[in-house]
């Protein structure tokens, strides 16, 4: 199916987006900082943390942000890839990100690679450029390669760049299985393997990346305030700009409240657009005032954490699941003997909510548990990786995923765990509505869905009756 399916209105929405990031840049900074802070930003190594509001400024940044932004979505539409929720998660990605670690450069050989492995399975692009923009996690190793290794050069660069996105589709597909869906950063998880067999490659031929610490402060007031305007307008285009009435918004947006979150959860083909808006909304002031509330600073890592959250409002977070996950990240700061402003931290708070689903399946408790692991899990997996991985959060959280879904499963559901048959790539194959007028009911039938297998909502007293059902 083509991008003029039902959800074409995503993509003026996101260049609209896109053209908000660049005026936010514009009105923080001066218009002669640009041009030499995006060539300084494209100069860089890009390691974490690498925050491109300190090293460029914000303009520079914002302007990033938003040319990287636009050129995703432009390679989505020209590719034919099917607007839905993903779309959306791709897009708070992209534009997050590209404050501390993408940019205009170190992206492009990681998406020819995987439009090369397209052309070797002789599949349309289509099928994988999502992929292609989630494999940009490991841009930073483009960047390194080009020009800061002791064998840098620029065509190492490209060739590195262009290894891993013909190598990301069939790892990707594999690792997302194995997790369950209760790690929603699938890509961060396989970018961090494929970059814990890179580094010890590099270190035995005399090379030896390291991870960077720029993070700009001071930002807070200017930052907030734009923040709090764009959650705003998402949340009042949900109520009143969606050609829904606001009470049905609302009732939408109740429901997907009771959602757990797993993956996969396309909320947009779900409950429509106005319910997603309001969550993207209320996510994103939910993720500023964590910072706020721990006393650490609004800039290019945290706020590429909070544009992450309100990406993901439309495939699996919402304010019942993340924020337990959030007091997690919050008590194990302390058990640590660390500040939850602790920049480290400040990044697990925002990013460690990939692990909502366990909050969602298990409960609120394991949501809790599962944030308090991750903040200390996450300040060791940086190390293995050397900062080669911007999603180092979905890293530690696809450990942490892999070791509590089988183990809660067995000792608090008391059933036997076992690995989902989804395919990965069901989650970017459709942009039809999915009717779940039903589901309190039964579960679809195959076929009922357009394609998708999402059977995760279906109330877990139900899926047990039916195990006891075909046990007799």
């Amino acid at each position: 199916m083509n991008t003029t399916g039902r959800y074409r209105s995503i993509f003026p929405a996101t260049i609209a987006f896109s053209v908000a990031l660049m005026l936010i840049g514009v009105s923080m900074g001066h218009p002669e900082q640009i041009l030499p802070g995006l060539w300084k930003i494209v100069t860089m190594q890009d390691l974490l943390i690498t925050d491109y509001i300190d090293i460029a400024g914000p303009a520079a940044a914002f302007i990033n942000a938003g040319l990287v932004t636009i050129t995703s979505v432009c390679i989505l539409r020209l590719a034919k890839d099917p607007f839905n929720g993903f779309t959306i998660v791709e897009m708070g990605l992209m534009a997050g990100f590209s404050l501390f670690g993408k940019n205009m450069f170190n992206i492009w050989p990681i998406i020819l690679g995987t439009w090369l492995y397209a052309r070797y399975q002789r599949e349309p692009f289509s099928k994988y450029a999502s992929v292609a923009l989630l494999s940009t996690s490991l841009a930073p190793l483009v960047s390194y390669m080009a020009l800061g290794s002791v064998h840098a050069s620029l065509p190492l660069g490209i060739l590195s760049g262009v290894v891993v996105g013909f190598l990301m589709p069939s790892l990707s597909a594999y690792t997302y299985k194995v997790q369950n869906g209760m790690n929603l950063y699938n890509m961060g998880f396989a970018c961090g393997l494929f970059a814990m067999m890179v580094v010890p490659v590099l270190t035995a031929f005399g090379d030896k990346p390291d991870s960077a610490m720029y993070w700009s402060t001071g930002h807070n007031k200017e930052l907030g305030i734009a923040c709090c305007v764009i959650c705003a307008i998402f949340i009042l285009l949900g109520f009143f700009g969606c050609r829904m009435p606001a009470w049905a918004v609302w009732a939408g947006y109740r429901r997907l409240l009771s959602t757990t979150g797993r993956a996969p959860n396309d909320y947009l083909r779900m409950f429509g657009v106005g319910p997603v808006l309001v969550n993207i909304g209320l996510n994103g002031l939910i993720g500023m005032a964590y910072i706020l509330l721990v006393d650490g600073d609004l800039n290019g890592p945290t706020l590429g954490g909070i544009f992450t959250i309100m990406g993901f409002s439309a495939f699996g977070k919402h304010p019942r699941n993340i924020i337990p996950v959030m007091v997690g990240v919050w008590l194990g700061a302390y058990g640590m003997h660390h500040e939850p402003n602790y920049p480290a931290l400040q990044l697990a708070g925002l990013f460690g909510t990939t692990l909502a689903p366990i909050a969602g399946h298990f409960g609120i408790i394991f949501g809790v548990l599962a944030g308090f692991i991750h903040s200390a899990l996450v300040l060791q997996t940086g190390g293995p990786v050397a900062g080669l991985n911007l999603y180092n959060n979905g890293f530690s959280g696809g450990l942490i995923a892999i070791v509590l879904y089988p183990t809660l499963t067995a000792i608090v559901r008391h059933r036997r765990p076992k690995l989902r048959d989804a395919d990965y790539y069901d989650l970017f194959e459709e942009d039809q509505p999915i009717n779940m007028s039903y589901w309190h009911l039964k579960p679809p039938k195959p076929g009922e869905e357009h394609g998708s297998r999402m059977r995760d909502d279906v109330p877990d007293h139900e899926g047990a009756q039916r195990e006891e059902d075909s046990g007799s």
